[in-house]
């Protein structure tokens, strides 16, 4: 691992910044950040001993760890790419199920199919990330099928 270059560490928050809000950039990777790299490109983010995130080969998009989604969360403010699910569903989610749309209490009107999503109670505690299969709007006005993919769930509700 290593510190990213300035040119690097800029580039990382602008895709922060397009994909989750501007400013996030900084708040999901403030100075400190070490990078891991393959082949001359970035494949991992890490902060101390933790994970950040991982940078999708094929598009450059950025795949969020449990680390990293908590971060987003503290710098993103509800409901923005947020995800409410029930009570009843919130214990399976945290365990990294998968979000079924009639579970789905609220969701961001913004949130577009494929993108990185966070998963969180009625109290908008983090449970888990995960990519959306739906539209915001599609989450709220379905009833059956999945909603939403849980890559990493925070390990209980």
């Amino acid at each position: 691992m290593q510190e990213p270059t300035p040119k690097e560490l800029i580039r990382l928050r602008a895709v922060a910044d397009y994909l989750f809000d501007r400013g996030v950039g900084s708040r999901l990777f403030p100075e400190g950040v070490r990078i891991l790299k393959t082949r001359g490109r970035i494949r991992q983010v890490w902060l101390g001993d933790k994970i950040l995130c991982t940078i999708r080969a094929s598009d450059g998009f950025i795949v969020l760890n449990r680390r990293g989604a908590e971060l987003l969360h503290a710098a993103l403010r509800p409901p923005r790419l947020r995800v409410m699910v029930s009570e009843e569903a919130a214990p399976f989610v945290a365990t990294g199920k998968t979000v079924f749309a009639k579970h789905v209490i609220s969701a961001d009107p913004e949130i577009r199919p494929a993108e990185e999503v966070l998963v969180v109670d009625p109290g908008d505690r983090l449970l888990a990330s995960g990519r959306a299969l739906l539209s915001g709007e599609e989450m709220m006005a379905f009833k059956t099928g999945v909603a939403v993919v849980v890559r990493r769930g925070t390990g209980g509700a």
